[in-house]
């Protein structure tokens, strides 16, 4: 990866669906340019692969340094990685213990192996955008692809795009799933806890609801967490997407309470949001946070590196929505505060899909008793130990496998479901 003197610039990159090759520069160049890199990275790849186990193992030795500077994260870091984990299908998303493991146990010859075998049959997917006309863009692609030269797979061999795990809905009587991880940071004094809204819903109007919901709330939460009760450094509320779903978080971290407290202090904030912060709200409050949002989405892109990222994971996701911006900009303009105060009613209060999850450090003020790696969820704990008092799931960081595998099986081969499961 990097940029050439003459403004030409490559990137070759894994993703979970195969190697994704980013090429830019002038007109003229880049045919050849791409062309060639191809070929380095195809045909002769054997060149550039190292050639003694010693080469090897200096870059196995950077991608594990890589892997175990996560134990140094900060606990809030933690606690969205292990929380994301349960939200993603098992093949989408490896461990971080896992991955360790692998770079243990590869040696060159697997690498040899695999490079092997690596460009000889997938599915090509290519975006050019710029200043070209189109015969300069199917030249191009004809270009790569005649390099390439992979055999195209069936369409029942392409893998499906990824799709949320839909948490368990919190029923009338029940609390939500909880996952308690110890802070991997032995000298980390820092409590952490973050509450995790899914939103399965796909639609644009869903969407900027999301958005919607956190412009007006994030600002007061940090105010009260923060300002006013002064209990963590950290205190933020953020959106995240999960395929064609969403997730409204909201994160605290603090050296002086522990992770219980801030879970009880971030889940009194959230009880009180819908008559302190929604109801107040008029036609007009609700309006201005609005033009906000279609501001940010219809403000033409600085640079065409943003609009070439969006572009692409349209195709990437199998999505191909390209007016995305334009169509949740004016499912924007129809909101009304009802619809927003029957979204917060959906996710928090009917069923909603709740996630908290506690990282609990060894030392210092905000430490407390050490979570079990296991609540007994992974082996089928006939006495329920895995359960709370009023039946909501329990679970330590060694479960997460077993979830995923149960929750893949709801969601029927690993995909999000609107059924309150």
């Amino acid at each position: 990866m990097g940029r050439m003197d003459d403004g030409r610039y490559i990137s070759s990159k894994m993703i979970d669906s195969g190697v994704r090759l980013t090429f830019a520069g002038y007109n003229d160049k880049l045919g050849d340019f791409s062309s060639y890199i191809s070929r380095k990275l195809s045909r002769d790849i054997f060149d550039i692969l190292p050639q003694s186990d010693a080469e090897f193992d200096r870059y196995k030795d950077n991608l594990m340094r890589a892997l175990t500077a996560f134990d140094v994260k900060q606990p809030y870091a933690h606690g969205v990685y292990y929380s994301s984990l349960l939200l993603q299908p098992r093949n989408f998303q490896y461990t971080n213990t896992q991955l360790r493991e692998a770079i243990r146990r590869l040696t060159l010859p697997d690498l040899l192996e695999y490079a092997s075998t690596l460009w000889s049959s997938g599915k090509g997917e290519a975006l050019v955008q710029g200043n070209l006309e189109k015969r300069e863009a199917l030249n191009l692609v004809d270009k790569i692809d005649k390099t390439l030269s992979f055999k195209t797979i069936s369409a029942d061999e392409i893998p499906a795009p990824v799709k949320a795990l839909p948490l368990p809905g919190v029923f009338k009587g029940s609390s939500p799933i909880r996952l308690y991880v110890s802070e991997p940071n032995p000298s980390n004094n820092n409590a952490a806890s973050q509450i995790v809204f899914q939103c399965l819903d796909t639609s644009e109007k869903s969407h900027v609801l999301v958005e919607l919901l956190n412009s007006i709330v994030s600002e007061p939460f940090f105010e009260d967490l923060r300002t006013k009760q002064q209990l963590g450094y950290i205190v933020s509320s953020g959106i995240k997407a999960i395929g064609n779903t969403r997730t409204l978080s909201f994160v605290v971290q603090s050296n002086v309470a522990p992770a219980s407290t801030l879970t009880k202090a971030a889940w009194k904030f959230l009880e009180g949001v819908r008559s302190t912060y929604l109801e107040p709200l008029n036609e007009g409050d609700i309006g201005v946070y609005v033009k906000g949002i279609i501001d940010s989405k219809t403000e033409p892109d600085k640079r065409l590196s943003i609009e070439v990222t969006r572009n692409w994971a349209e195709i990437s996701s199998g999505r191909l929505q390209f007016d995305r911006l334009q169509s949740e900009a004016a499912a924007a303009l129809n909101l009304a505060k009802s619809d927003l105060l029957q979204f917060w009613d959906d996710i928090f209060a009917n069923d909603g899909r709740i996630l908290i999850t506690e990282v609990i450090p060894r030392v210092g003020p905000s430490s407390s008793k050490a979570p079990a790696t296991s609540t007994g969820y992974a082996e089928g704990n006939k006495s329920s130990s895995y359960l709370g008092k009023d039946g909501s799931l329990r679970l330590g960081i060694d479960d997460i496998e077993q979830y995923r595998r149960d929750r893949e099986a709801v969601a029927g081969g690993g995909g999000a479901t609107s059924k309150r499961a």
